[in-house]
């Protein structure tokens, strides 16, 4: 693999990890930043810093071992947004190609995670690729198709259902605490939606990569109860985030979060009844 400055890459325990991304879209065209709040609060300046948009970004991390080339999810690929679909090309530039990629896990199958998985043309673009995702969301989706009950899960429902579909014969389907590797295991993070999962890697220190059951690197933590506009289950979704960022917390973990300020790496810290987050830049290790 081709080292670039480029991206934030880093080893942990057995694990060789870059932060990729797919791309970022805006407030404007993609609302996963909406948010349950109070009315005088400003969710766009609170989430990003900024005064009118937030940018979503996409930290896919790729993880390389000796014998596996694994992505945790795969962005939203063209079909989404114009300004998406950059994850194969930012592949290419660290000396990967879709077809090297030998393992996919899916934290949840919301458009900017697994819409990416099939091109245009319809075809499987990591072709070479198996690919992990809970049996409570492979169900949802798949299974359920009166169950969705937003807008959102009704608008995306048919092609998200279509891309899952071109994944059959290569997807297994695991429970909260199996082990998809030596040292790479599942985290349910249920509430985002029914099945989501977060994918804990062993070291000297336990990296969670959280896909969006912690979504705003802001937010998420010093307001870890308001839901934001595509929890599915929103008080779950806040039982969650208080039990990932606790369980962080004690076990001094690293955390990697999908729509975070790149590269999306940093640790939490209680800070009185909620959290802050100690990006890396802060952190000795």
């Amino acid at each position: 693999m081709t080292k670039t400055t480029d991206f934030y890459s880093f080893r942990h325990g057995d694990f060789d990890i870059t932060v990729l991304s797919d791309g970022a879209s805006s407030h404007g065209e993609d609302n996963t930043h909406a948010l349950s709040l109070p009315s005088e609060t400003s969710p766009s300046k609170d989430v990003s810093g900024a005064d009118e948009i937030a940018p979503a970004p996409s930290n896919i991390p790729l993880i390389v071992t000796s014998d596996e080339v694994i992505l945790i999810d795969v962005g939203a690929g063209e079909k989404k947004s114009e300004n998406a679909g950059l994850l194969e090309t930012n592949l290419r530039r660290i000396g990967v190609t879709s077809s090297d990629v030998t393992l996919i896990i899916l934290t949840h199958a919301h458009p900017c995670h697994v819409w990416g998985l099939v091109r245009a043309d319809g075809s499987l673009r990591y072709e070479n690729a198996r690919c992990i995702m809970s049996a409570a969301e492979w169900a949802f989706w798949m299974e359920g198709e009166d169950s969705a009950s937003t807008d959102y899960e009704h608008l995306t429902g048919s092609i998200t259902r279509k891309t899952l579909t071109a994944l059959l014969g290569r997807i297994t389907l695991v429970e909260d605490g199996d082990e998809i590797l030596p040292g790479l295991r599942v985290l349910s993070s249920t509430g985002r939606t029914p099945g989501h999962i977060s994918v804990i890697l062993d070291g000297d220190i336990p990296l969670i990569v959280t896909g969006d059951a912690v979504a705003s690197d802001v937010v998420s933590f010093e307001h870890p109860d308001w839901s934001f506009g595509f929890d599915l289950d929103a008080e779950q979704a806040g039982r969650t985030r208080r039990r990932l960022l606790a369980q962080a917390d004690e076990e001094c973990a690293k955390l990697l979060g999908f729509r975070w300020h790149y590269p999306g790496v940093g640790r939490a810290e209680r800070s009185g009844s909620a959290f802050r987050l100690r990006r890396v830049g802060e952190v000795s290790r």
